[in-house]
């Protein structure tokens, strides 16, 4: 890639509404300092959905979770230095009321498992309603009907009998749907959205996706999707940011990234998709595991598992270079093409 410039971050195409720049979090724990989030910097535009991906491990919840200020302290604690911007608001130095005010309002997320998200003893118009109550000043009786506006707009019947419905009366799709009526209660404009599809069946995914879709069409919203499906993002993100060991490795627009993945890492990733037609007998597997984050490799992170890897990227760690604004891939073969073993992985583009 001819031209290349080392850049620090996945910028978006137009102006962010939300930015990180050199975002890090770390945890203390008995075997060291586990650097999760690890210089993590990238654009969010109104109106466009991030795709982030990477194997279990990679950091991906924790940056969300870091976002809104919800890692725990300790063992947590967010890097100074880090920087996340929020329509030119500094949120990391607002203070904890400031940032209640922006959590659940300006900024929502979608968490990862709704059975564990939801509180068991209140109803879901409670829930809901509490988030109205607390952001938008709203009485009883005004929280319930905007409370089951939101669940109609989501697709849920009967949504008058729901607000009654305790979590566990629910079933997993139902439950989703009420954690994305939530979310989107106070209308944010950036909605994180954590594995929204996690343990539901390819249907009810299909669903909650297309309706995603629709609402972030709807409302003008940004969107943070963390996801390992590739499938998934491949349909709905415009960009994609490819996480592995607390750092960003690739990033640029979907149709770039899949059909010209240029890390070794989102290459692996794609030729292990099984597709139809594929006259291969085994699908291609990744070899190792995502290292433990208080023991990242020195250099490239990802250069033991790598099978183009030479002594320069265990002696040096790459940055992210780029070719093209929002462009990104955090390798030496970039600057190094020739280095590339023919035949590897290529079956990914």
């Amino acid at each position: 890639m001819t031209g290349a410039t080392a850049v620090g971050r996945a910028a978006s195409p137009g102006p962010a509404v939300l930015e990180l720049n050199e975002l890090r979090t770390y945890f203390a724990t008995e075997t060291g300092l586990a650097r999760a989030v690890d210089g993590v910097s990238f654009d969010l535009a109104q109106g466009e959905t991030l795709g982030l991906v990477g194997e279990s491990g990679c950091g991906k919840t924790v940056t969300a979770l870091s976002i809104l200020r919800l890692v725990p302290e300790p063992p947590g604690r967010i890097v100074a230095g880090s920087s996340v911007r929020f329509r030119g608001t500094e949120l990391m130095a607002l203070s904890a009321a400031e940032m209640r005010r922006i959590r659940g309002d300006r900024i929502a997320m979608i968490f990862q498992e709704p059975l564990t998200s939801l509180n068991p003893v209140f109803t879901v118009g409670d829930q809901i309603g509490e988030t109205l109550s607390l952001h938008r000043g709203l009485r009883a009786r005004a929280a319930r009907q905007a409370a089951e506006a939101m669940l109609q707009e989501v697709g849920i019947p009967d949504p008058d009998r729901a607000l009654d419905a305790y979590p566990h009366q629910l079933s997993g799709g139902m439950r989703q749907r009420v954690m994305i009526a939530m979310a989107l209660s106070c209308e944010p404009d950036v909605l994180i959205a954590d594995e929204p599809t996690t343990a539901l069946d390819v249907t009810i995914q299909a669903q909650i996706l297309e309706l995603l879709a629709e609402l972030r069409h709807r409302h003008g919203m940004a969107v943070l999707l963390i996801t390992h499906d590739l499938g998934v993002v491949a349909e709905f993100c415009d960009r994609v940011a490819v996480m592995y060991a607390g750092q960003i490795v690739e990033c640029g627009t979907a149709r770039e990234v899949f059909e010209a993945p240029r890390h070794p890492y989102t290459q692996g990733l794609l030729a292990s998709l099984p597709r139809l037609g594929d006259p291969r007998a085994r699908l291609s597997a990744i070899p190792g595991v995502v290292p433990g984050p208080e023991s990242w490799p020195d250099g490239c992170r990802f250069h033991d598992r790598c099978p183009h890897a030479w002594e320069r990227c265990g002696a040096a760690a790459p940055p992210l270079f780029s070719s093209a604004p929002g462009r990104g891939a955090r390798c030496w073969l970039v600057e190094e093409p020739a280095r590339r073993k023919p035949g590897v992985w290529e079956a990914a583009w």
